[in-house]
């Protein structure tokens, strides 16, 4: 039963995290991007051109032009990444229609690009996070790179780069210049969004005080640390190599740590995408 309750509460959570990042992004496209003729990428800047073109409802576009890419979502991937997005297409075409009656905000163009995407791209972060998607090209790009020997990445931006294009014919380069700004600052902000600032990074230390260094990481930053077992690949001499998950916060605190201890230890630091378990939690740095 207890498990039962926290599936539920989980499932409710990760809807009306899903139900706010669509209010956010319809009011990134209604509110900014839309009205000022600047358009994202995926089906969202396909739907707005077409949407442009055409005369037909923008809400109505988007999630027509979704139906075929969430029906390959739900063989490939599976029922719950469907669901969550068809949660999110329809949600985002309900506000979509909501705010539509709503005057822009500014008429400049940069402005109109750089809060577009900042809003559009926290509104996306939050749904990616939550496991929906509000753009089909993501899910094709997974079944091409099955195909093909490009990344996913490559491929959706080749997708992003033709729409974005095309939006020089149908509004006008300018528009289209704009429309690549905003694509940009929502892509980055996407990225923060779903990492967050306490991005976590992965370290490795090679140092002749592996002791000293792993207790004051311990004590001071309250961060496991694993001791793999090596050798020089010059001298052959054995040696301690330290591993640990740090967030880009704490980058700062632990080179201060490591260098206080051993300063001329070689340390790497790496992106880290996900972490699972560990028994030694965060305390406050000193």
């Amino acid at each position: 039963m207890p498990h039962t309750k926290n599936a539920t509460v989980v499932s409710v959570r990760k809807y009306i995290t899903i139900f706010i990042g669509s209010v956010l992004a319809a009011i990134g496209l209604e509110i900014f991007l839309v009205p000022n003729q600047i358009i994202d990428g995926g089906i969202v800047g396909i739907a707005i051109m077409s949407s442009h073109l055409s005369g037909i409802d923008f809400g109505v576009l988007l999630f027509l032009l979704n139906l075929p890419f969430l029906y390959i979502g739900y063989k490939q991937i599976g029922k719950t990444f469907a669901l969550s997005t068809l949660f999110a297409i329809i949600s985002l075409s309900c506000w979509i229609r909501v705010f539509h009656p709503i005057p822009e905000l500014t008429n400049d163009l940069f402005l109109a690009a750089v809060f577009g995407g900042i809003i559009l791209g926290i509104g996306v972060g939050l749904i990616i996070r939550s496991g929906g998607s509000l753009d089909g090209t993501e899910i094709m790009a997974i079944l091409l790179d099955k195909r093909t020997g490009f990344s996913v990445g490559e491929i959706i931006m080749f997708f992003n780069l033709f729409i974005l294009s095309s939006a020089g014919l149908v509004f006008s380069w300018e528009k289209a210049m704009y429309s690549l700004v905003a694509y940009f600052v929502a892509f980055k902000v996407i990225d923060v969004t779903i990492e967050g600032l306490d991005e976590s990074k992965g370290v490795m230390i090679v140092t002749d005080n592996p002791d000293e260094i792993a207790e004051a990481l311990m004590a001071r930053l309250g961060r496991g640390v694993t001791v793999l077992h090596g050798a020089g690949g010059y001298t052959g001499e054995p040696k301690k190599v330290l591993y640990s998950v740090i967030t880009r916060l704490e980058i700062a605190k632990l080179k201060s740590i490591i260098y206080e201890k051993d300063e001329t230890a070689f340390v790497t630091i790496h992106e880290v995408h996900d972490v699972l378990g560990g028994r030694v939690k965060k305390k406050a740095i000193h």
